[in-house]
């Protein structure tokens, strides 16, 4: 079963993922709200701070950081997801054994947060995390590629 992007997508994945990245952080670091960004956009549900709860409107947001999501998630599927320029059972495995590690440290760092961290800066937590598994699987997968390329051009 063919369950993997080609691997065109690759470079693409890595040219939005990196710069989406540092914006991503800087965005958490800094705060900062770009007006550009205010927009009347449509929401399945929408409840206001002290306000009305609504099905199916049109509510006024700002969609930067929504942006920001929508890109680090799809670039990250694709560098996650995409076949390497040699695919083989090396390969396979080392991207299955990936996915198991980073499944593993993203619930223990979870775990961990759900033991110390209370109230609303759990909620934070709970908004990185989703972006956590992604993150250790590409840096794990990508580091192990690397060590094994490393391992067999010194056989050689």
């Amino acid at each position: 079963m063919n369950y993997l992007f080609p691997h065109r997508f690759k470079k693409l994945g890595w040219f939005v993922f990196i710069p989406t990245l540092f914006i991503s952080i800087f965005f958490v670091i800094y705060e900062k709200e770009y007006e550009m960004f205010d927009l009347v956009v449509p929401a399945l549900f929408s409840d206001q701070l002290f306000g009305k709860s609504d099905l199916f409107s049109m509510v006024k947001n700002n969609v930067f950081d929504e942006i920001l999501s929508f890109l680090l998630i799809t670039s990250g599927l694709l560098l996650a997801f995409s076949k390497e320029k040699i695919e083989d059972e090396m390969v396979q495995k080392i991207r299955l054994e990936s996915l198991v590690w980073a499944t593993y440290a993203n619930y223990i760092v979870l775990l961990c947060c759900i033991l110390f961290i209370y109230g609303s800066p759990f909620f934070t937590v709970m908004i990185y995390n989703m972006f956590t598994l992604l993150l250790f699987f590409v840096i794990r997968f990508n580091w192990m590629i690397y060590k094994t390329s490393k391992i067999s051009e010194d056989e050689k």
